[in-house]
């Protein structure tokens, strides 16, 4: 960090205050997403953040890195949001015709997708530490779990300086991050590599089946434990006799319309847009293992196609 560029900043220049913190605003965004969980509350972490950030120059002395410092901030943010207002989940949409009883209820319904697009630099990331399941597991940890190990674990900081940006002593963190371990659950899954000739194959046929209610097709694709959830519904289908009867459901209320779509990635995952009569009709992500699905996340939200880039209507 420049000496000259922090002096200016401190001065009022709001150019050099950009220049400062812009190499870190992706990043932060990630970071804010994985403790919240959602895209625009990590948008106003985020913003929240750079503000108390220029008001805060003045105590910044530059002895700790312009990164550590930040991220400081965006982590208190974050576990002040949550505080103050809990873990809601949205208002769950109900289906418009007669499903099938659910296998069970999803646990955290107000995680959303992440645009592959807002990423940082790959070399910055894991595969691993993006996806949808990771996400979705931080968020039933306790929040100050989620902080110590998103911050050890997934960014590198050193325990002692974890410590310092979460206020507390190593040792308190070395606590926290063994919780944290040990609770943590997620599945494995052995992914066909990103963007691969395995991958798009997997990808367009089960997409196509999917949007031409082959649910033979479908189901020929999936593993035997797949599952199949809409957030922000706490509906959750497991198995592929439970996933085969909502699809048929769902086919049977449809009465014969069919769905467009339009290709997108999420959390380092294959993913497409669904369009009924030209509207928008969910987002699906797909969970890979090997050459079958594993997972199917259909986020029933119209508000996540502009973060993804896509169109508001489509045929």
């Amino acid at each position: 960090m420049s000496s000259a560029l922090l002096t200016r900043a401190r001065a009022g220049d709001h150019d050099a205050f950009a220049e400062l913190v812009d190499p870190f605003r992706r990043e932060l965004h990630l970071h804010c997403y994985r403790l919240l969980g959602r895209l625009a509350d990590a948008e106003d972490a985020v913003q929240e953040t750079l503000l108390a950030a220029w008001r805060g120059l003045p105590e910044f002395e530059g002895r700790a890195s312009v990164r550590g410092w930040l991220y400081r901030i965006a982590t208190h943010r974050c576990l002040n949001a949550i505080r103050d207002a809990g873990r809601r989940p949205p208002l769950a949409p109900m289906p418009p015709f007669e499903a099938p009883e659910p296998t069970r209820h999803h646990e955290v319904p107000w995680v959303q997708p992440y645009p592959d697009t807002l990423l940082p630099e790959p070399a910055y990331l894991r595969r691993e530490q993006v996806e949808l399941a990771f996400v979705e597991a931080l968020q039933q940890l306790p929040p100050r779990q989620t902080a110590a190990l998103v911050l050890c674990d997934v960014l590198g900081f050193p325990l002692a300086e974890a410590a310092e940006l979460l206020d507390t002593t190593p040792t308190a963190v070395k606590g926290t991050l063994q919780r944290a371990r040990s609770t943590l659950r997620t599945r494995a899954t052995q992914p066909p590599p990103a963007d691969s000739p395995a991958e798009r194959d997997l990808t367009e046929r089960f997409a196509a089946a999917f949007v031409a209610d082959d649910v033979d097709a479908v189901i020929a694709l999936l593993t035997d434990d797949a599952w199949l959830a809409m957030p922000p519904a706490p509906h959750q289908y497991v198995g592929t006799a439970a996933i085969a009867g909502f699809l048929r459901a769902s086919a049977g209320w449809r009465a014969g319309r069919r769905y467009t779509r339009l290709p997108a990635r999420a959390n380092g995952q294959p993913a497409f847009a669904l369009y009924l009569d030209a509207a928008p009709a969910g987002l699906v992500v797909l969970t890979l293992d090997g050459d079958h699905v594993a997972g199917v996340t259909r986020f029933m939200d119209d508000t996540l196609y502009p973060w993804f880039g896509l169109p508001a209507s489509h045929r």
